[in-house]
Order: C-alpha cells, then structure tokens, then sequence
C-alpha cells in the first residue's frame, strides 16, 4: 500500500494498492485512508505489516494490531534528535519498533538494527 501514486510502478511492482493521503489536519481523509486500508488488509490478509512515516502508516499499524498480524515499524530517518509523533503513537501497536537512530532507539525503549542509509 502507498499513498503515492506512481510510485509503486516506478519501483516495478505489479500488484499494490493506492489509498489516499492524510493527516491529523484532514480527519475526513484519515476515514477514507482507514475504510480503504481495512479492505486492502481484509482482501490480502497480510503476516506482516511494515511502515514508516505519518498518519497513515501509524493506520496500517493499528489496524494490523486489531487484526492480530504482526508489525514493524521504523521511525523516519529524519527525525535524528526523537522519535517522530506518530512513530511514538506507534509505539503503542508495533511488535517491533526501530529507529534510524541508535540514541533515538534507546531513549525510545525501541531497537537500533543499523541505519538504511
């Protein structure tokens, strides 16, 4: 799932899904991302979710949480001083939670496996 339209053909993947885009300004958006998100995850049936980012992977990640599948996320690279505010909502709901940043990791009670970059 992504919310970037022509990403996931630029990367060359076949098979994805385009939900919409949101924030915690645009809380209609945050609905439609949601209700699209359940059906995706309802039609795939996922082991695992893996996400970054904003708001709507913090939704990925509730959602798998409600749906009992396992998550992991990974706090954005650009956030070397703390954790983002939604990767410390998702703290709450992933299995597994990392950091980029080895000092953000610790103070965050979350894991440092190295940085992706």
């Amino acid at each position: 799932m992504t919310t970037l339209d022509g990403l996931p053909q630029k990367s060359g993947f076949a098979r994805y899904a385009l939900v919409q885009d949101c924030n915690k300004n645009a809380p209609f958006k945050a609905l439609i991302c949601t209700l699209q998100m359940a059906g995706v995850l309802i039609r795939t049936r996922p082991d695992v979710i893996i996400t970054t980012g904003a708001l709507p992977g913090v939704i990925a990640l509730v959602l798998g949480w409600m749906i009992r599948r396992r998550t992991i996320w990974v706090d954005s690279i650009a956030n070397a001083e703390e954790a983002s505010s939604s990767g410390k909502l998702a703290k709450r709901f992933a299995t597994l939670w990392l950091s980029q940043w080895e000092s953000v990791a610790q103070a965050e009670g979350g894991r440092y496996e190295g940085s992706l970059l």
